[in-house]
């Protein structure tokens, strides 16, 4: 007998066409027209700010606000220098990770389309076995087929062009879902799941409800810093994903023990406000969600810091998808941990009362 899920077959195909866009860090409005679209039945309006970020608003003229955030941007290079002989090396835009990019394939943005290229490396035969250099910035070059950079500037390619990969989402074992940007793709699809089952079981908040997908996240946060200014919300619950460390050469005793297939990760740290996170923990155990716990140290490193730190104060806390491999085109997460942020979060939204203020004096 098939599982029972909450997640619709319309669902899953706006997840694939989502992740499948490219939507890489300050070029992320392709794919936050492709989320507004599915979002746009179960909202009342949108706000959306210069840099890009989109936030699907429920009751907007409720004085209370609380948001649910997830961030819309993906790891990706820059072009930053073409060689006289047609080859192109790279700077980061976000996290990207040089130890992969070697044999990879990409596709480099231009206003005349995508212009495919490789990043080499040399033969194994060719390499000095005593003393081999590893993958680094330095040393990682793309090949777009050019013998000089006047054939690549005439492909449309110049420095500051942006770079991602190809990779597309598949599903490994049933219920692995794999790809690169679920880094953070995941979340912005996992709070519009949350706002059509608010939708579609007919909930009514008491308070307005900001579906929010921030840009920028990957360089420091910077979409979120934005768009809190703009919302001055009162509550933030923030997704992100974090690493699960079971896999090999991860130390359990410096990254914690999380894992995939264990639930949503529920996250202590100074940026976390307490009250707000026990509610969402004794809201997992009084309908049965299974979650683990993570702690950080002096900031989370996602969203939750920027919304925390915002507007005087800010009620936040972190609800996790663990996650294999970040930063890499292989990302994995679990289709049960990806339906159980989805529900811990949905319920914890029905436990907020309007005004609450979270206080530690009350």
């Amino acid at each position: 007998m098939a599982k029972e899920t909450i997640l619709k077959k319309e669902s899953l195909n706006f997840l694939e066409k989502y992740l499948n866009n490219a939507a890489p860090t300050g070029y992320e409005s392709e794919g936050q027209k492709l989320w507004m679209d599915y979002l746009k039945p179960y909202v009342d309006e949108f706000i959306t700010d210069t840099y890009g970020t989109a936030v699907g608003v429920i009751n907007p003229k409720a004085k209370f606000k609380v948001v649910i955030e997830g961030h819309a941007d993906e790891i990706s290079w820059y072009v930053n220098y073409i060689t006289d002989d047609g080859l192109i090396y790279v700077i980061r835009n976000g996290g990207s990770d040089h130890m992969i990019a070697t044999s990879k394939r990409v596709n480099i943005h231009t206003k005349k389309g995508i212009v495919k290229g490789v990043f080499g490396w040399p033969a194994i035969h060719t390499r000095d076995k005593s003393n081999e250099q590893a993958p680094k910035i330095e040393n990682i070059c793309i090949d777009v087929g050019c013998s000089s950079k006047e054939e690549v500037e005439k492909l449309g390619v110049h420095v500051g062009c942006v770079i991602t990969y190809p990779d597309e989402f598949f599903i490994l074992n049933n219920d692995k879902f794999v790809c690169r940007a679920l880094d953070n793709r995941m979340g912005g699809f996992m709070i519009a799941e949350v706002a059509r089952l608010l939708k579609e079981n007919k909930e009514e908040l008491p308070f307005g409800l900001y579906i929010t997908n921030s840009v920028q996240e990957e360089i420091g946060l910077r979409g979120a810093e934005m768009i809190t200014q703009r919302i001055k919300p009162d509550v933030a619950i923030v997704t992100d994903v974090t690493h699960d460390t079971t896999t090999p050469m991860i130390n359990k005793k410096k990254e914690g023990d999380t894992k995939i297939g264990g639930g949503p990760v529920i996250s202590y740290a100074p940026a976390v406000q307490n009250k707000l996170r026990e509610l969402i923990i004794e809201t997992a155990e009084n309908k049965k969600i299974p979650f683990q716990r993570l702690a950080a140290s002096r900031m989370t490193g996602t969203d939750t810091d920027a919304f925390a730190y915002s507007n005087g104060g800010v009620a936040s806390s972190l609800i996790s998808l663990p996650l294999r491999y970040m930063h890499t085109t292989v990302e994995m997460v679990h289709q049960d941990d990806v339906e159980n942020v989805i529900k811990l979060i949905y319920e914890s939204l029905l436990q907020i009362k309007e005004g609450e203020t979270f206080s530690y004096f009350d």
